[in-house]
Protein backbone atom coordinates (compact mmCIF):
# COMPACT_ATOMS: atom_id res chain seq x y z
CA UNK A 1 0.00 0.00 0.00
CA UNK A 2 2.81 2.48 0.69
CA UNK A 3 4.42 2.20 -2.50
CA UNK A 4 1.10 2.43 -4.29
CA UNK A 5 0.60 5.99 -2.39
CA UNK A 6 3.82 7.03 -3.11
CA UNK A 7 3.63 6.71 -6.54
CA UNK A 8 -0.22 8.47 -6.04
CA UNK A 9 1.83 11.14 -4.94
CA UNK A 10 3.76 11.69 -7.67
CA UNK A 11 1.22 11.57 -10.44
CA UNK A 12 -1.02 14.11 -8.68
CA UNK A 13 2.00 16.33 -9.41
CA UNK A 14 2.43 15.53 -13.01
CA UNK A 15 6.29 14.58 -12.17
CA UNK A 16 8.44 13.13 -14.83
CA UNK A 17 12.40 12.19 -14.82
CA UNK A 18 14.34 9.78 -13.23
CA UNK A 19 13.51 6.28 -13.56
CA UNK A 20 9.82 6.97 -14.00
CA UNK A 21 6.76 6.88 -11.99
CA UNK A 22 7.88 6.81 -8.12
CA UNK A 23 11.83 6.44 -8.67
CA UNK A 24 10.70 2.67 -8.97
CA UNK A 25 12.38 2.22 -12.57
CA UNK A 26 8.83 0.54 -13.55
CA UNK A 27 7.00 2.05 -16.69
CA UNK A 28 2.93 2.11 -16.72
CA UNK A 29 3.04 0.99 -20.12
CA UNK A 30 1.44 -1.75 -21.71
CA UNK A 31 0.85 -3.88 -25.15
CA UNK A 32 4.67 -4.17 -25.48
CA UNK A 33 6.45 -6.77 -27.66
CA UNK A 34 7.51 -10.12 -25.70
CA UNK A 35 10.11 -11.03 -27.84
CA UNK A 36 11.94 -9.05 -30.22
CA UNK A 37 13.35 -9.44 -34.17
CA UNK A 38 16.60 -11.18 -34.36
CA UNK A 39 18.10 -8.10 -35.06
CA UNK A 40 16.33 -6.13 -32.23
CA UNK A 41 13.39 -4.07 -32.34
CA UNK A 42 12.73 -1.22 -35.12
CA UNK A 43 15.10 2.08 -34.83
CA UNK A 44 12.23 4.72 -35.31
CA UNK A 45 15.23 7.90 -34.84
CA UNK A 46 18.34 8.42 -33.58
CA UNK A 47 20.73 11.74 -33.07
CA UNK A 48 23.55 13.37 -31.72
CA UNK A 49 25.19 16.30 -30.52
CA UNK A 50 23.36 15.87 -27.19
CA UNK A 51 26.72 16.41 -25.12
CA UNK A 52 28.22 13.75 -23.42
CA UNK A 53 26.64 12.16 -19.88
CA UNK A 54 25.56 9.33 -18.60
CA UNK A 55 22.04 11.13 -17.52
CA UNK A 56 18.92 9.78 -18.57
CA UNK A 57 16.25 11.21 -20.93
CA UNK A 58 12.74 12.80 -19.82
CA UNK A 59 9.60 12.24 -21.78
CA UNK A 60 6.45 14.62 -21.32
CA UNK A 61 3.68 14.20 -23.39
CA UNK A 62 4.68 16.79 -26.29
CA UNK A 63 8.77 16.96 -25.66
CA UNK A 64 11.83 15.22 -24.86
CA UNK A 65 14.22 17.01 -22.58
CA UNK A 66 18.12 15.50 -21.94
CA UNK A 67 21.44 16.91 -20.37
CA UNK A 68 25.00 16.66 -21.60
CA UNK A 69 28.18 18.47 -21.16
CA UNK A 70 29.35 20.64 -23.74
CA UNK A 71 32.99 21.72 -23.12
CA UNK A 72 33.26 23.43 -19.39
CA UNK A 73 28.97 23.93 -19.75
CA UNK A 74 25.77 21.59 -18.86
CA UNK A 75 23.62 22.05 -21.19
CA UNK A 76 19.55 20.95 -21.73
CA UNK A 77 18.26 20.79 -25.07
CA UNK A 78 14.33 19.68 -25.96
CA UNK A 79 13.07 17.39 -29.09
CA UNK A 80 9.86 16.83 -30.23
CA UNK A 81 8.26 13.30 -30.17
CA UNK A 82 10.21 12.90 -34.00
CA UNK A 83 13.61 13.85 -32.81
CA UNK A 84 13.68 17.41 -34.08
CA UNK A 85 15.28 19.68 -32.02
CA UNK A 86 13.18 22.47 -30.10
CA UNK A 87 16.21 24.50 -28.19
CA UNK A 88 19.31 24.22 -26.42
CA UNK A 89 20.31 26.37 -23.52
CA UNK A 90 23.13 26.12 -21.04
CA UNK A 91 22.34 25.88 -17.17
CA UNK A 92 25.02 25.51 -15.37
CA UNK A 93 29.05 24.58 -14.80
CA UNK A 94 29.79 21.25 -15.75
CA UNK A 95 31.86 19.03 -13.33
CA UNK A 96 35.43 19.59 -13.81
CA UNK A 97 36.51 16.35 -11.96
CA UNK A 98 39.53 14.53 -14.04
CA UNK A 99 37.32 11.34 -13.94
CA UNK A 100 33.84 10.87 -15.44
CA UNK A 101 32.64 14.83 -15.71
CA UNK A 102 30.13 13.71 -18.15
CA UNK A 103 26.25 14.97 -17.14
CA UNK A 104 24.41 13.27 -14.69
CA UNK A 105 21.67 14.94 -13.63
CA UNK A 106 18.11 13.91 -15.61
CA UNK A 107 16.00 16.69 -15.77
CA UNK A 108 12.55 16.71 -13.47
CA UNK A 109 9.60 18.03 -15.34
CA UNK A 110 6.46 19.52 -13.27
CA UNK A 111 4.13 22.17 -13.71
CA UNK A 112 5.06 23.37 -16.74
CA UNK A 113 9.18 23.81 -15.46
CA UNK A 114 12.17 21.85 -15.81
CA UNK A 115 14.18 21.03 -12.72
CA UNK A 116 18.15 20.26 -13.16
CA UNK A 117 21.96 20.47 -10.85
CA UNK A 118 24.62 20.97 -12.99
CA UNK A 119 27.75 18.69 -11.84
CA UNK A 120 29.57 22.04 -9.53
CA UNK A 121 25.98 22.61 -7.80
CA UNK A 122 23.74 24.94 -9.94
CA UNK A 123 20.12 24.26 -9.43
CA UNK A 124 18.27 25.79 -11.63
CA UNK A 125 14.67 26.25 -12.96
CA UNK A 126 14.05 26.38 -16.76
CA UNK A 127 10.88 26.86 -18.70
CA UNK A 128 8.96 25.06 -21.38
CA UNK A 129 10.65 27.70 -23.56
CA UNK A 130 14.25 26.93 -22.93
CA UNK A 131 14.72 29.97 -20.83
CA UNK A 132 15.75 30.03 -17.13
CA UNK A 133 13.60 31.16 -14.71
CA UNK A 134 15.49 30.90 -11.58
CA UNK A 135 19.25 29.90 -10.75
CA UNK A 136 20.98 29.02 -7.04
CA UNK A 137 24.04 27.08 -6.81
CA UNK A 138 23.58 25.29 -3.86
CA UNK A 139 27.03 24.01 -3.39
CA UNK A 140 28.71 27.35 -2.79
CA UNK A 141 25.98 28.69 -0.66
CA UNK A 142 25.98 26.28 1.62
CA UNK A 143 29.76 25.83 1.55
CA UNK A 144 29.26 21.72 0.44
CA UNK A 145 32.68 20.02 -0.62
CA UNK A 146 31.85 18.53 -4.16
CA UNK A 147 32.07 14.55 -4.56
CA UNK A 148 35.05 13.43 -6.81
CA UNK A 149 32.89 13.15 -10.21
CA UNK A 150 31.34 16.38 -9.27
CA UNK A 151 27.71 16.03 -7.96
CA UNK A 152 25.18 14.16 -9.63
CA UNK A 153 21.66 14.55 -8.31
CA UNK A 154 17.98 14.46 -10.30
CA UNK A 155 16.02 17.04 -8.44
CA UNK A 156 13.39 15.42 -6.46
CA UNK A 157 9.85 18.19 -6.50
CA UNK A 158 7.40 17.89 -3.59
CA UNK A 159 4.50 19.99 -3.59
CA UNK A 160 5.56 23.23 -4.30
CA UNK A 161 9.15 22.83 -3.53
CA UNK A 162 12.26 21.21 -5.03
CA UNK A 163 14.95 19.12 -3.49
CA UNK A 164 18.67 20.10 -2.91
CA UNK A 165 21.49 17.53 -0.73
CA UNK A 166 24.49 19.83 -0.66
CA UNK A 167 25.55 17.90 2.57
CA UNK A 168 28.76 19.21 4.36
CA UNK A 169 28.82 21.00 7.65
CA UNK A 170 25.71 23.32 6.83
CA UNK A 171 22.78 21.92 5.76
CA UNK A 172 21.67 18.14 4.95
CA UNK A 173 19.18 18.85 2.67
CA UNK A 174 17.16 22.11 1.63
CA UNK A 175 13.92 22.62 0.06
CA UNK A 176 13.70 25.67 -2.53
CA UNK A 177 10.78 27.43 -3.60
CA UNK A 178 9.59 25.83 -7.00
CA UNK A 179 8.79 29.66 -8.85
CA UNK A 180 11.56 32.13 -6.95
CA UNK A 181 14.53 29.43 -5.58
CA UNK A 182 13.26 30.94 -2.31
CA UNK A 183 14.84 28.88 0.49
CA UNK A 184 11.73 26.85 2.64
CA UNK A 185 13.42 24.48 4.87
CA UNK A 186 16.75 23.49 5.81
CA UNK A 187 17.58 20.35 7.35
CA UNK A 188 20.65 20.54 10.11
CA UNK A 189 23.73 18.97 8.81
CA UNK A 190 24.95 15.73 10.21
CA UNK A 191 28.48 16.86 8.84
CA UNK A 192 28.91 14.47 5.72
CA UNK A 193 29.13 14.70 2.36
CA UNK A 194 26.27 14.38 -0.19
CA UNK A 195 26.35 11.39 -2.60
CA UNK A 196 25.34 10.12 -5.78
CA UNK A 197 21.77 9.57 -4.97
CA UNK A 198 18.68 10.94 -6.23
CA UNK A 199 16.30 11.01 -3.13
CA UNK A 200 13.10 8.93 -2.80
CA UNK A 201 9.83 10.60 -1.57
CA UNK A 202 7.45 8.10 -0.16
CA UNK A 203 4.53 8.38 1.98
CA UNK A 204 4.29 6.49 5.60
CA UNK A 205 1.45 7.32 8.15
CA UNK A 206 0.39 10.16 5.73
CA UNK A 207 3.85 11.99 6.35
CA UNK A 208 5.46 12.69 3.16
CA UNK A 209 8.84 11.79 3.71
CA UNK A 210 12.11 12.21 1.79
CA UNK A 211 14.85 9.45 1.68
CA UNK A 212 18.25 9.38 0.32
CA UNK A 213 21.77 8.29 1.67
CA UNK A 214 25.55 10.23 3.04
CA UNK A 215 28.77 9.26 3.08
CA UNK A 216 27.63 6.90 6.26
CA UNK A 217 24.10 7.12 7.10
CA UNK A 218 20.47 6.16 5.22
CA UNK A 219 18.49 8.99 6.40
CA UNK A 220 14.85 10.53 6.85
CA UNK A 221 13.59 14.31 5.95
CA UNK A 222 9.88 15.34 6.88
CA UNK A 223 9.13 17.19 3.75
CA UNK A 224 6.67 19.92 5.01
CA UNK A 225 9.40 20.78 7.89
CA UNK A 226 12.23 19.80 6.94
CA UNK A 227 12.86 18.12 10.06
CA UNK A 228 15.37 15.07 10.30
CA UNK A 229 12.79 11.81 11.27
CA UNK A 230 16.05 9.31 11.78
CA UNK A 231 19.64 8.42 10.30
CA UNK A 232 20.27 4.46 10.39
CA UNK A 233 24.36 3.99 9.93
CA UNK A 234 24.57 2.01 7.07
CA UNK A 235 28.92 1.55 6.82
CA UNK A 236 28.61 0.53 10.49
CA UNK A 237 27.47 -3.11 8.51
CA UNK A 238 29.99 -3.65 6.28
CA UNK A 239 33.04 -6.24 6.67
CA UNK A 240 35.25 -3.49 6.52
CA UNK A 241 35.00 0.49 7.04
CA UNK A 242 35.61 3.31 4.48
CA UNK A 243 35.60 6.50 4.04
CA UNK A 244 33.20 8.68 1.61
CA UNK A 245 32.42 4.87 0.13
CA UNK A 246 30.39 5.90 -3.34
CA UNK A 247 27.15 5.60 -3.06
CA UNK A 248 24.46 6.09 -6.20
CA UNK A 249 21.20 3.73 -6.53
CA UNK A 250 17.51 5.04 -5.54
CA UNK A 251 16.37 3.35 -2.58
CA UNK A 252 13.22 0.95 -3.13
CA UNK A 253 9.98 1.27 -0.78
CA UNK A 254 7.35 -0.90 -0.44
CA UNK A 255 4.83 -1.42 2.47
CA UNK A 256 6.59 0.49 5.51
CA UNK A 257 10.13 -0.78 4.03
CA UNK A 258 12.82 0.24 2.27
CA UNK A 259 15.80 -1.07 0.68
CA UNK A 260 18.85 0.20 0.05
CA UNK A 261 22.02 -1.31 -1.88
CA UNK A 262 24.87 -0.04 -3.67
CA UNK A 263 28.77 -1.37 -5.55
CA UNK A 264 32.02 -1.33 -3.98
CA UNK A 265 31.35 -4.21 -1.37
CA UNK A 266 28.75 -2.54 0.53
CA UNK A 267 26.00 -4.76 2.56
CA UNK A 268 22.63 -4.29 1.04
CA UNK A 269 19.64 -3.35 3.89
CA UNK A 270 16.26 -3.81 4.46
CA UNK A 271 14.62 -1.19 6.73
CA UNK A 272 11.25 -1.27 8.62
CA UNK A 273 10.20 1.69 9.38
CA UNK A 274 8.99 2.37 12.99
CA UNK A 275 5.07 4.23 13.28
CA UNK A 276 6.23 6.46 16.24
CA UNK A 277 9.24 7.72 14.36
CA UNK A 278 12.10 6.22 15.84
CA UNK A 279 14.98 4.71 13.98
CA UNK A 280 14.18 1.87 11.66
CA UNK A 281 14.40 -1.85 12.71
CA UNK A 282 17.12 -3.51 10.50
CA UNK A 283 15.23 -7.04 9.32
CA UNK A 284 17.71 -8.43 6.58
CA UNK A 285 21.26 -8.21 4.91
CA UNK A 286 22.88 -8.83 1.79
CA UNK A 287 26.43 -8.90 0.87
CA UNK A 288 25.57 -10.38 -2.62
CA UNK A 289 23.37 -7.92 -3.56
CA UNK A 290 25.89 -4.79 -4.56
CA UNK A 291 24.79 -2.54 -7.87
CA UNK A 292 27.40 -0.65 -9.02
CA UNK A 293 25.46 2.22 -10.95
CA UNK A 294 22.46 0.12 -12.51
CA UNK A 295 19.63 0.70 -9.91
CA UNK A 296 17.32 -2.18 -9.17
CA UNK A 297 13.42 -3.03 -9.47
CA UNK A 298 11.03 -4.67 -7.60
CA UNK A 299 8.71 -7.08 -9.41
CA UNK A 300 6.13 -9.22 -7.14
CA UNK A 301 8.25 -10.46 -3.88
CA UNK A 302 11.49 -10.71 -6.27
CA UNK A 303 14.60 -7.65 -6.58
CA UNK A 304 16.45 -7.32 -9.52
CA UNK A 305 19.26 -5.77 -10.75
CA UNK A 306 23.40 -6.31 -10.90
CA UNK A 307 26.19 -7.11 -8.80
CA UNK A 308 29.75 -4.81 -8.26
CA UNK A 309 32.25 -7.21 -8.49
CA UNK A 310 35.24 -4.83 -9.69
CA UNK A 311 34.94 -1.67 -11.87
CA UNK A 312 35.01 -3.50 -14.64
CA UNK A 313 32.97 -6.87 -14.04
CA UNK A 314 29.84 -7.39 -12.82
CA UNK A 315 26.61 -9.85 -12.68
CA UNK A 316 22.87 -10.50 -12.69
CA UNK A 317 20.83 -10.93 -9.96
CA UNK A 318 17.47 -11.83 -8.24
CA UNK A 319 17.01 -11.53 -4.44
CA UNK A 320 13.93 -12.02 -2.12
CA UNK A 321 12.43 -8.71 -1.01
CA UNK A 322 11.00 -10.65 2.20
CA UNK A 323 13.62 -12.63 3.69
CA UNK A 324 17.17 -11.12 1.47
CA UNK A 325 18.01 -14.43 0.14
CA UNK A 326 19.71 -14.85 -3.08
CA UNK A 327 17.74 -16.31 -4.98
CA UNK A 328 20.16 -16.52 -8.07
CA UNK A 329 23.42 -14.75 -9.70
CA UNK A 330 23.79 -15.13 -13.45
CA UNK A 331 27.17 -13.49 -16.08
CA UNK A 332 25.29 -12.17 -18.87
CA UNK A 333 28.72 -9.79 -20.57
CA UNK A 334 28.47 -7.28 -17.54
CA UNK A 335 26.55 -5.88 -15.29
CA UNK A 336 24.35 -2.41 -16.02
CA UNK A 337 20.85 -0.70 -15.70
CA UNK A 338 17.58 -2.85 -15.41
CA UNK A 339 14.25 -0.78 -15.68
CA UNK A 340 10.31 -2.97 -15.85
CA UNK A 341 7.68 -2.38 -18.45
CA UNK A 342 4.25 -4.18 -19.14
CA UNK A 343 5.61 -7.37 -16.99
CA UNK A 344 9.20 -7.78 -18.31
CA UNK A 345 12.77 -6.96 -17.57
CA UNK A 346 14.97 -4.07 -19.73
CA UNK A 347 18.69 -4.31 -19.11
CA UNK A 348 21.55 -3.01 -20.60
CA UNK A 349 25.20 -3.93 -19.65
CA UNK A 350 28.01 -1.34 -19.75
CA UNK A 351 31.30 -2.16 -21.59
CA UNK A 352 29.71 -3.44 -24.71
CA UNK A 353 26.21 -2.14 -25.14
CA UNK A 354 23.99 -5.13 -25.47
CA UNK A 355 20.56 -4.67 -24.23
CA UNK A 356 18.26 -7.48 -23.39
CA UNK A 357 14.57 -8.15 -22.57
CA UNK A 358 14.36 -10.69 -19.76
CA UNK A 359 11.49 -12.58 -17.99
CA UNK A 360 11.24 -12.20 -14.44
CA UNK A 361 11.87 -15.33 -12.83
CA UNK A 362 13.12 -16.43 -9.56
CA UNK A 363 14.48 -19.31 -10.40
CA UNK A 364 16.80 -18.23 -13.03
CA UNK A 365 18.12 -15.66 -15.75
CA UNK A 366 15.31 -15.98 -18.46
CA UNK A 367 16.77 -13.85 -21.35
CA UNK A 368 13.98 -13.64 -24.26
CA UNK A 369 15.67 -11.39 -27.04
CA UNK A 370 18.76 -9.04 -27.18
CA UNK A 371 20.68 -6.51 -29.45
CA UNK A 372 23.46 -4.16 -29.46
CA UNK A 373 23.82 -0.47 -29.19
CA UNK A 374 27.25 -0.37 -31.61
CA UNK A 375 27.25 3.96 -30.91
CA UNK A 376 27.85 6.55 -28.54
CA UNK A 377 31.17 6.21 -26.61
CA UNK A 378 32.51 5.72 -22.93
CA UNK A 379 30.52 3.45 -20.62
CA UNK A 380 26.93 2.74 -21.12
CA UNK A 381 25.66 4.00 -17.63
CA UNK A 382 22.62 6.02 -18.70
CA UNK A 383 19.47 4.01 -17.18
CA UNK A 384 16.97 3.41 -20.60
CA UNK A 385 13.33 5.04 -20.36
CA UNK A 386 10.11 3.20 -21.38
CA UNK A 387 7.48 6.06 -23.09
CA UNK A 388 4.55 5.29 -25.26
CA UNK A 389 5.57 2.06 -26.63
CA UNK A 390 9.41 3.07 -27.21
CA UNK A 391 12.74 2.12 -26.14
CA UNK A 392 15.21 4.99 -25.67
CA UNK A 393 18.66 4.21 -24.99
CA UNK A 394 21.46 6.89 -24.42
CA UNK A 395 25.18 6.64 -25.23
CA UNK A 396 27.30 9.23 -24.12
CA UNK A 397 26.56 11.79 -26.98
CA UNK A 398 24.07 9.59 -28.92
CA UNK A 399 20.30 8.90 -28.54
CA UNK A 400 18.58 6.25 -30.03
CA UNK A 401 14.80 5.41 -29.94
CA UNK A 402 13.63 2.09 -31.01
CA UNK A 403 9.56 0.84 -31.22
CA UNK A 404 9.02 -1.58 -29.25
CA UNK A 405 5.07 -1.54 -29.10
CA UNK A 406 3.10 -5.32 -29.97
CA UNK A 407 1.84 -4.92 -33.41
Amino acid sequence: MGFLLSLFVVAKGQQFGWRGPGRSGIYNEKGLMKIWPASGPVLLWEVTGIGTGHSSITVTDDAIYITGKKGEKDVLASFNQNGKKNWEVVYGDASSANNFPESRCTPTYTKNKIFLVSGQGDLVCVGKDGKIIWSVNYARKYSAPTPRHGISESPLVVDNKVIGTPGGNVASMVAFDIENGNVVWETPAINEVTNYINPLLIDYGGMKIIVTLTADHIIAVNSVTGKLLWKFNCEILNAEHKENRTRVNTPIYRDGCLVAANGYTQVAVKLKLNPDGSDPALVWKNADFTPHVGGMVLIGNYIYSSTHDTNSKGRWICVDWTTGKTMWITDWFNKGAVISADGMLYIIEEKSGNVGLIKPDSEQFNLISSFKITKGEGPYWAHPVIDKGRLFVRHGDYLAVYSIKAK
